[in-house]
């Protein structure tokens, strides 16, 4: 199998089977984020532990790629301190920003290397991202204290 189709593949598969799609209750943080190119939207709810990212679920609407890319955020930062996980977002951001130069480290983002292509579609690196902006300001806030 080609490379493509497999990611491709990995990407439908998050889309049709979300992981963490449903708002677990008394979050440390919620946030809510709307693409306004598109209309994808995600709210999204942040459990935390001190530094500890304990929980990541969210619900939304959108196209498969804002979908597939938020279930695959959730999987990598549950259970991570803060600094690894802005290290991850870090990288996945990196890799959407790189207008298609870069494949992404699979060990530090494991299914979120099947998204490398989309940074070669402007109008879809938001799409891809929509989660992992919820995520890093849910993170902000919780560091904040709002």
């Amino acid at each position: 199998m080609e490379l493509d189709s497999l990611y491709q593949e990995v990407i439908l598969d998050h889309y049709r089977k979300p992981a963490h799609k449903a708002l677990q209750p008394n979050p440390t943080n919620q946030v809510h984020h709307i693409n306004p190119a598109c209309g994808d939207e995600v709210t999204l709810n942040l459990h935390m532990d001190g530094q500890k990212i304990v929980d990541v679920s969210w619900d939304g609407v959108g196209c498969s790629i804002s979908q597939a890319s938020t279930s695959i955020m959730t999987d990598l930062m549950i259970g991570k301190d803060v600094d690894s996980a802005m290290k991850v977002l870090n990288e996945f951001t990196e890799l959407m920003q790189s207008k298609g130069s870069l494949k992404g480290d699979e060990e530090i983002l494991d299914d979120a290397v099947a998204l490398a292509g989309v940074s070669k579609f402007p109008a879809r690196i938001k799409c891809a991202l929509l989660g992992w902006m919820a995520f890093k300001d849910a993170v902000s806030q919780s560091q904040s204290g709002n």
